[in-house]
C-alpha cells in the first residue's frame, strides 16, 4: 500500500487543483466575451458598413465642395386652381391654416407637387409653401383672388443631395432616426473594436502607440492648425 502524503503535500495539491479550476475559469470567461465582443463588433461593422461609406464619401465631397462644378436645373410650372377648390383657398386663408387637402391633392395629381401639411405662409391674396429638399430648393405659390398657381423647383445635383443627407439637411424625420441609428451603431463597434484591441494588445506591442497616435493627431490639429 501507498503510504499516504503528508499533510503540507496534500494541500499543495489542492491548492495547485483549485489555482488550475480558476485559471480554466478565467480562460472559459475570456473566451466567452471574446466571443460576444466579436460577435457585436461584426454586427455593428454590417449595420454601418453602408452608412459609414456614404458619410465618409460625403465628408470628402463637403470638405471640397468649392471645387466640384455642378450645374443646377430649375424646373417651372403653372397652372390655375379649379373655381371650386378657389373657395376653400379662401377659407384656409381667412383662417390662417394650413393648405387643404384637396388643393394639395390637386397639386399633386396636375403639377407634380407634393405639398406638406404643415402651416402655410399667408400674404394678402397668396399663400406660399416652401418645398425644401435634400440637394434641392423649391417653392409653390397659389393666388387666392386668381387661382393662379406658379411652381419652381431647383435642383443641384446628386453630389449636393449626398452632401445634404451627410447634414441631414432637409430630409425629414426617417432620415433623421436613420442618422441616430446608424450613430449608435458606429458607437458600438467602436467600442467594440477598443475592446478587442485590449485583449490581443499583448501580442500586438503597436496597439496603443497607434491609438495614442489616432487620438494626438486630432487634438493637435484642432489646438494648434485650427483658426
Amino acid at each position: 500500500m501507498n503510504a499516504p502524503l503528508p499533510d503540507a503535500a496534500s494541500a499543495e495539491v489542492a491548492a495547485a487543483a483549485l489555482e488550475r479550476a480558476r485559471a480554466k475559469r478565467r480562460a472559459q470567461t475570456r473566451a466567452a466575451v471574446l466571443r460576444q465582443v466579436v460577435q457585436w463588433h461584426w454586427i455593428s461593422a454590417a449595420v454601418c458598413l453602408a452608412g459609414m461609406l456614404l458619410f465618409a464619401i460625403t465628408g470628402i465631397t463637403l470638405n471640397h465642395a468649392g471645387d466640384i462644378k455642378a450645374e443646377p436645373k430649375t424646373v417651372t410650372r403653372d397652372g390655375e386652381l379649379p373655381a371650386d377648390l378657389l373657395g376653400a383657398l379662401k377659407a384656409a386663408e381667412a383662417a390662417g391654416g394650413d393648405l387643404p387637402a384637396p388643393v394639395r391633392a390637386w397639386l399633386a395629381s396636375e403639377l407634380k407637387v407634393k405639398a406638406p401639411a404643415g402651416p402655410v405662409e399667408w400674404s394678402p391674396g397668396e399663400a406660399y409653401v416652401a418645398l425644401p429638399g435634400p440637394g434641392s430648393d423649391g417653392w409653390v405659390t397659389l393666388e387666392s383672388a386668381t387661382g393662379a398657381v406658379a411652381y419652381e423647383r431647383t435642383e443641384r445635383g446628386w453630389v449636393a443631395y449626398l452632401n445634404d443627407l451627410h447634414k441631414g439637411r432637409n430630409t425629414g424625420k426617417a432620415w433623421a432616426w436613420f442618422i441616430d441609428i446608424f450613430a449608435v451603431a458606429c458607437v458600438l463597434f467602436s467600442v467594440t473594436g477598443l475592446l478587442l484591441l485590449q485583449l490581443h494588445a499583448h501580442a500586438r506591442k503597436s496597439t496603443w502607440p497607434l491609438v495614442g497616435l489616432g487620438l494626438l493627431v486630432p487634438v493637435l490639429l484642432a489646438l494648434f492648425l485650427i483658426h
